[in-house]
């Protein structure tokens, strides 16, 4: 059985869909499935069983990169195709069968629910990470045993979607502090060299000794390892959020301009916290916003954030803080290697 699979190009989008690929790896086992997707995604693949072939998406003018992927894929009969881009290409190719998103109307769909439908999945598939030995070697060198570590995403590609540092500081020093859900507790903050200066503050209100430094080339894989470490995660919108909610271990995202009920972290131990004022009439903003550089979250209290966070950690955590040592309960497969370079955070 030949699958091919048009996957997304962005982290985030890619993650809420690897719980229908997870679906179509077990439910077809003898299946050769080739996977479309962006050149940031091809390492989250590595350990990925039944996959052929991943073929990288790279935008092109005029849209020329969908005319390539169609000379690449034409040569095939394929028995089922999944098209979560909707795109032109999987109307043009020889295919048994041809499944494509379909926008409800009147519905506030998750994200997720919506990729289960095209499959027509009920309840969705959760997303799925495959990290491999080597990915939980390096998460246990940079976060060894000890203490519960509360993980803070501070950063986030755009401005207007990013929740003060200052505030993220002050989130840190309560809940790892006297009375809080992680007393004594360590503070891992995780994002990409590009996000430092978001980092910083951060880094700066945690004592040396309970402070770890993860703002670095994390490969993806080794990151959702390490996540996978961790107590709590707290972070803004983004794929680093999700990465932390497909690894397991509570999550809590923060919103502003974008919709939370189609883009929360998915699961039962997530949760989320918006913005008081409607995503609509901050999504309406993002134009200004942007070219202010100015941050559309700056409506979310610490207080509210620390709330949400002690609902969920004490829902989902056990009654005692673990100390780091044995990995998180989480949707995670193994499998075999296929060729691509490690991936970053």
């Amino acid at each position: 059985m030949r699958i091919l699979f048009i996957g997304n190009s962005r982290i985030g989008d890619f993650i809420l869909s690897s719980g229908l690929l997870a679906h179509l790896i077990e439910t077809y086992r003898d299946a050769r499935i080739t996977v479309v997707c962006g050149k940031i995604i091809v390492p989250l693949l590595a350990h990925t069983p039944n996959i052929e072939r991943v073929i990288v998406l790279e935008k092109r003018k005029h849209h020329r990169h969908w005319l390539d992927l169609w000379l690449m894929t034409v040569g095939t009969r394929w028995d089922l195709v999944i098209d979560l881009r909707n795109s032109a290409v999987s109307r043009l190719l020889r295919a048994g069968q041809v499944r494509r998103v379909e926008r409800v109307r009147g519905k506030r769909l998750h994200r997720v629910e919506e990729i289960g439908r095209v499959l027509r999945l009920d309840p969705p598939p959760d997303p799925r990470l495959w990290p491999g030995d080597t990915d939980r070697a390096a998460a246990a060198d940079l976060i060894p045993d000890g203490p519960p570590v509360l993980a803070l995403g501070p950063g986030s590609t755009h401005e207007h979607k990013r929740w003060p540092s200052d505030r993220f500081a002050e989130l840190a020093v309560r809940l790892t502090g006297p009375g809080g859900i992680l007393p004594g507790g360590r503070v891992a903050v995780i994002g990409s060299p590009a996000e430092r200066a978001q980092a910083e503050p951060v880094l700066a209100a945690v004592d040396p000794a309970r402070r770890i430094d993860l703002m670095s080339n994390t490969p993806l894989l080794t990151a959702a390892a390490c996540l996978q470490r961790c107590a709590l995660y707290i972070g803004n919108d983004g794929g680093q959020m999700h990465l932390s909610a497909a690894a397991g271990i509570p999550t809590l995202g923060l919103f502003g301009p974008t919709p939370a009920h189609h883009y929360r972290p998915w699961g039962e131990r997530s949760d989320y916290v918006q913005a008081p004022e409607p995503f609509e009439g901050l999504e309406a903003r993002i134009p200004e916003a942007m070219k202010a550089g100015v941050s559309l979250m700056t409506g979310i209290t610490v207080d509210a954030v620390e709330a949400a966070a002690r609902r969920l950690y004490l829902k989902v955590a056990p009654t005692e803080s673990p100390r780091i040592g044995e990995p998180a309960s989480a949707v995670l497969g193994s499998g075999m290697d296929i060729d691509g370079k490690p991936g970053t955070m």
